[in-house]
């Protein structure tokens, strides 16, 4: 991987943002104000990656600054007074824009979420979490006018070297350890080995006092990482998962596909592979650490509950196995053929749940059959004979049902 010593290659971002950045530009000048692009997107950058989100610094009031792009070019604004911040909605698009007051943070106890102040980019690029996000580019010239690179994150890409800005930089907020996972996997970066040993008893005892909602928000984004497999297998090294709750320590996950069938929610099978083989018990205590909605926590108990059926099940029926099968989430089933790799479950979700006979309830009831519970048994009855091969055309169907009536 090249670095260029100069400014980015702007032919890297694509020209409706280059539009959208110069317009920006031209209202920061009117205002006379200084206007940054941040974070990730200056990264990305100057590793040649694809951009994407904009986050914009104003050195001034970003709400006001919001105001008067929307008046200047339409759309509108979500106005965030508390956090000085806003989201400019663009017009004739879904797509949205993060304004910034330049700013300052403070924590008031470990792990706490940060008191924000307004303040100059200088500290705002102080208070960030890695140096390789603690870069930005002034706007002005053609696109930009200059580097601001107080603390070497250009030097940090170049050794593929993650480090955080200060050694309390975990302790104050433990979730950048999630974050600084997901950069090492992404980019192929390490940790550096000072910053690495800050991943300690005292980070991981605040880690542990999160609320389950944002331990679970950087779970679900972890989880969405391409090499998410290797990252789970990292945290675990690093002890962050037994800290979370003694339970997760040690759960061993399943692989990993790099493909996923798109009918069924890739982080839901993730969890599941990841956590389908630890003790049933324990996953009442992952739920609630963990805040899982009701379907994840469902489909968990439903995956290990398959998994624990596999080998009684070897030699049983078609239809024995659909009618087992059928009372749990086709996402457990999912997940657990591509940890089993049982060809019964796969024949399950691609076939036989959708055989169904070809007499009705209604066809039941002109043959003069009484609603109730014989309903259910004869039409049962009917599909297993076409899950089992007994009956596979019309003519057969009806030949049994006249030995069920």
């Amino acid at each position: 991987m090249t670095f260029s010593r100069s400014l980015p290659d702007l032919s890297l971002i694509p020209s409706e943002q280059q539009d959208l950045l110069r317009r920006i530009s031209a209202q920061a000048s009117l205002r006379g104000v200084s206007a940054f692009v941040v974070g990730g997107f200056v990264r990305d950058l100057f590793l040649r990656r694809p951009v994407k989100d904009l986050d914009i610094i104003i050195e001034g009031d970003a709400i006001q600054f919001g105001e008067s792009l929307v008046k200047q070019a339409g759309g509108k604004l979500t106005a965030h007074h508390k956090s000085h911040t806003a989201i400019w909605h663009l017009p004739d698009t879904s797509e949205t824009i993060d304004l910034i007051t330049a700013r300052k943070e403070t924590y008031a106890k470990p792990g706490s979420l940060p008191s924000v102040t307004p303040s100059t980019i200088d500290d705002d690029l102080h208070r960030r979490d890695f140096t390789i996000n603690a870069m930005a580019l002034r706007l002005g010239g053609d696109l930009f006018s200059e580097l601001l690179d107080p603390l070497n994150g250009r030097g940090d890409l170049e050794k593929k070297t993650i480090r955080v800005l200060h050694p309390r930089s975990f302790v104050d907020d433990p979730t950048r350890i999630f974050r600084a996972v997901r950069y090492e996997q992404r980019y192929g970066f390490q940790l550096d080995p000072s910053t690495a040993s800050l991943v300690n008893n005292e980070a991981l005892a605040v880690l542990g006092s999160l609320s389950g909602e944002r331990i679970r928000h950087e779970l679900d984004l972890l989880l969405a990482e391409e090499n998410a497999l290797a990252s789970i297998l990292r945290i675990d090294n690093m002890g962050l998962p037994s800290a979370i709750h003694p339970a997760l320590a040690k759960v061993d996950p399943h692989p990993f596909p790099d493909r996923l069938s798109d009918e069924y929610d890739p982080l839901t099978v993730r969890y599941l592979l990841w956590l389908m083989d630890a003790p049933v018990e324990n996953f009442p205590a992952f739920a609630q650490r963990l805040d899982f909605s009701s379907d994840l926590a469902t489909a968990l108990i439903s995956a290990s509950h398959i998994r624990s059926m596999l080998s009684s099940f070897s030699k049983q029926k078609p239809s024995t196995w659909t009618f087992a099968l059928e009372k749990h989430p086709p996402v457990s089933i999912y997940a657990v053929h591509l940890a089993s790799r049982e060809t019964a479950l796969a024949e399950y979700l691609s076939t036989w749940r959708h055989v169904k006979p070809l007499t009705t309830g209604n066809d039941l009831k002109a043959l003069g059959v009484l609603p109730g519970p014989r309903y259910k048994e004869i039409l049962t009855s009917l599909r297993a004979a076409w899950l089992d091969g007994a009956v596979s055309n019309e003519s057969q169907e009806k030949e049994m049902l006249k030995t069920l009536l």
